[in-house]
């Protein structure tokens, strides 16, 4: 069962056409990891479920409700975390995610639940001005998961975190569907761990989908176009190039 679908989702700003005709199905329980280079359309897509932007044209459905007619039973059910989250500098971490939990209308153990679960609890108390670039990443991380939503949408979540961190937060994400059976779109640079917690690939270039489907199938896909199987990463720049190649190398 898919619990996002897009149907011909566009999305142009003057003549440039950022998302053209996507159609993404990313099944319930997973971890879906959308990929592209800078400017492909990833970030555009997931503001468009959030309803951060408008599409131009095409429609999408989230949880069995559609845009935009059901826009607020969608936010409802979506943890999201796009770019760098901005937070109340001269508030805590804890007085920080208090205010999405009011929001929210959730219970105030809520708040703690999230610091934990993205090893934030010893710094809840701590100014977020005072908060490293890792530790502001997190606690974006912790904004997104309060209230454990059944979707969540994850625009570069590991940016800025040292190796360790990048570790904790793959395992984190890959365990996320299981725990709370919930789904995770999650965007990343970092093809190899990417490679370690996701189901199913998108990839996008230039606005179009490239490919969609298991690891199994990208390698079956990349097999058969004579493109590297060894990792992920190889096999999308190869895939990248050849799509360049033959838009001209544009």
């Amino acid at each position: 069962m898919n619990i996002i679908e897009t149907k011909n989702l566009t999305k142009s700003y003057g003549d440039f056409t950022a998302v053209s005709h996507l159609n993404l199905h990313i099944r319930k329980g997973t971890v879906y990891g959308f990929l592209g280079p800078n400017g492909a359309g990833k970030s555009t897509t997931m503001k468009m479920f959030l309803g951060l932007t408008h599409p131009t044209s095409g429609r999408f459905h989230i949880a069995g409700k559609t845009y935009p007619a059901d826009r607020m039973d969608i936010l409802r059910q979506t943890g999201s975390f796009i770019e760098s989250p901005a937070f109340y500098g001269n508030l805590t971490g804890e007085e920080n995610l208090d205010i999405i939990r009011r929001t929210l209308g959730l219970p105030k153990s809520s708040v703690h639940d999230a610091l934990k679960l993205v090893g934030l609890t010893q710094f809840g108390k701590r100014l977020a001005r005072k908060y490293s670039l890792g530790m502001k990443q997190r606690l974006g991380l912790a904004g997104a998961l309060i209230g454990r939503p059944p979707i969540l949408i994850l625009d570069e979540p590991t940016n800025g975190l040292d190796p360790v961190g990048i570790h904790e937060i793959r395992t984190l994400i890959k365990s996320l569907p299981r725990q709370f059976d919930c789904t995770v779109l999650v965007s990343s640079h970092l093809l190899s761990e990417v490679e370690l917690m996701a189901d199913d690939i998108g990839i996008l270039n230039h606005g179009r989908l490239l490919f969609e489907g298991t690891m199994d199938e990208l390698k079956a896909n990349a097999h058969d176009n004579g493109f590297p199987t060894d990792n992920l990463e190889d096999t999308f720049l190869a895939m990248i190039d050849e799509d360049n190649r033959k838009r001209g190398g544009r």
